[in-house]
């Protein structure tokens, strides 16, 4: 992909770099919001990467932890491309960000987003096989199956990102060069072009059906199953436990399909541009702090994994 030029033939010049207007344009506010989002940010390196060691007793080797522990990595990636540019640009009047920078920015951000959708679908498919079939989960879900579910959800990332990053990076850009976001993402971007843009966004709508849309309704077929099948179960500690575990899956679904659903069913609507920016916000820096505290610490095993982790490391 190449920078592209101005459409005007006498005033043409190459496109080199965007300026990202970050949150804030009040000065006073920029080592506040620092101090937060780096705390935030360290947070979730903490929280995710303690997840990731718990999910590795050897009592909790079941593909359900193996996803967690690939959810935790996600977060971590997610986080980690677009904060530490938030941060740096909080402190600095520089707030440039080149056009490869930009165009690696966004595709490491759709590559990211797509693959946790594509890994929330299978592990809904996991709880779904784990309290429908319990007698032949091991058969159904076996090591070969769930590397598999996370290959195919990666693979499901990498193809989303190639393409969209792809169409987005064609298109003109002219006129101011500053993005409205504190990260390059998709709707700040095609509002930068000079050509229009109606077949793109009509194509953005046809991405966010099957990136979000799709695995949304498998994983509502799935946990309808799955509530069936809980109603059914005669005791009351299981299917609470049951219900509790499901619960915390669709909080997660639930907050991730609104948020996604916002942003980019009207990619192009500059009135929503601010409300945009507050969900991406939330999507970048607030869900992986609460994916591990949602699926992780609601979890009975997973504590007494950790306390005993932690009983361990007071007793050295």
């Amino acid at each position: 992909m190449k920078p592209t030029e101005g459409p005007e033939p006498g005033n043409r010049t190459l496109l080199t770099a965007f300026v990202l207007s970050g949150l804030s344009n009040h000065p006073e506010l920029q080592h506040l919001l620092f101090f937060t989002f780096c705390l935030m940010y360290t947070i979730t390196i903490i929280g995710n990467l303690l997840i990731f060691m718990v999910t590795l007793h050897p009592t909790l080797h079941t593909p359900m932890y193996s996803f967690l522990r690939v959810l935790s990595f996600l977060d971590v990636s997610t986080a980690s491309t677009v904060v530490p540019k938030m941060l740096v640009n909080f402190l600095s009047e520089d707030r440039s960000i080149s056009y490869t920078g930009c165009a690696t920015q966004l595709y490491c951000v759709v590559f990211l987003g797509t693959t946790e959708w594509y890994l929330l679908t299978a592990m809904a498919y996991d709880r779904y096989v784990a309290i429908c079939n319990p007698l032949r989960y091991s058969v159904l879900m076996n090591s070969r199956v769930c590397h598999s579910l996370v290959l195919l959800s990666f693979s499901g990332g990498i193809f989303v990102s190639v393409v969209q990053t792809a169409w987005v990076f064609t298109l003109p850009f002219c006129g101011p060069k500053k993005i409205n976001y504190f990260f390059c993402d998709i709707p700040p971007l095609i509002i930068l072009s000079c050509t229009d843009t109606s077949l793109y966004e009509k194509q953005i709508i046809t991405a966010t059906v099957l990136v979000i849309f799709a695995p949304f309704c498998l994983i509502l077929v799935s946990y309808a199953c799955i509530l069936s099948s809980i109603l059914k179960i005669s005791s009351t500690e299981s299917r609470h436990k049951a219900f509790s575990t499901c619960s915390s899956h669709l909080t997660v679904v639930a907050l991730y399909f609104g948020i996604g659903t916002s942003i980019y069913l009207q990619p192009k609507s500059t009135n929503s541009q601010d409300t945009k920016k507050v969900l991406s916000l939330v999507y970048t820096t607030v869900f992986p702090i609460l994916n591990p505290l949602i699926y992780s610490l609601r979890n009975k095993d997973v504590k007494e994994v950790l306390i005993g982790m932690l009983a361990e490391l007071m007793k050295k």
